[in-house]
């Protein structure tokens, strides 16, 4: 199965994802499968799936900034990433748009050089904010449909990873362009 680009509601020209400078990333339902464990004393755990942990630490390797911006709080949320060192991590956020106009203007980069990836409708706002905006396998259609690029993985099981591979795909084949336009020589 492979990923497919979209021709659907989102009425904004997808940004090219080698020009993609800082990756929002949703968590529940993206960077997990989206279900919920609750112990008698409250949410117990969360999986992460490793390919899409290395898939970030690529990104950030190639310095894209990377965020994780969750309306939820959980400490295993901070735990991961504090160990992917993503250092952009917002929980409890009520308004993700202003969050990325915010962290955005904090690190001087345009919303529309911004990516996301999400999962469901309350994200919809999101993704019209930013210059190319995905959505995982199985998130609900209407998000599917406002896509730019869908994944075909499902959340927490490695959909995060296919979108880190596409921009650094992106990024190469960018560069190699570049490295193969004639020079000008420089006047004497």
């Amino acid at each position: 199965m492979t990923a497919r680009v979209r021709k659907g509601l989102n009425a904004r020209r997808a940004a090219p994802l080698a020009s993609i400078e800082m990756l929002i990333l949703d968590v529940d339902g993206v960077l997990t499968d989206g279900r919920l464990y609750f112990g008698a004393r409250g949410e117990a755990l969360k999986v992460f799936h490793v390919h899409d942990g290395h898939g970030i630490k690529l990104l950030m390797h190639c310095g894209v900034e990377i965020a994780a911006i969750s309306g939820r709080r959980s400490a295993a949320v901070t735990a991961r990433m504090r160990e992917l060192e993503v250092r952009h991590v917002l929980q409890g956020c009520k308004d993700k748009v202003a969050a990325l106009l915010t962290l955005s203007a904090r690190l001087g980069i345009e919303p529309l050089a911004c990516a996301c990836i999400v999962d469901d409708t309350p994200d919809l706002p999101l993704m019209s904010a930013v210059g190319f905006a995905a959505a995982v396998a199985d998130a609900h259609p209407i998000v599917q449909a406002a896509a730019h690029w869908v994944s075909a993985a499902p959340g927490g099981r490695g959909a995060v990873r296919e979108l880190c591979d596409a921009v650094l795909r992106a990024r190469a084949a960018a560069g190699a362009r570049a490295d193969a336009r004639p020079r000008r020589k420089a006047r004497a």
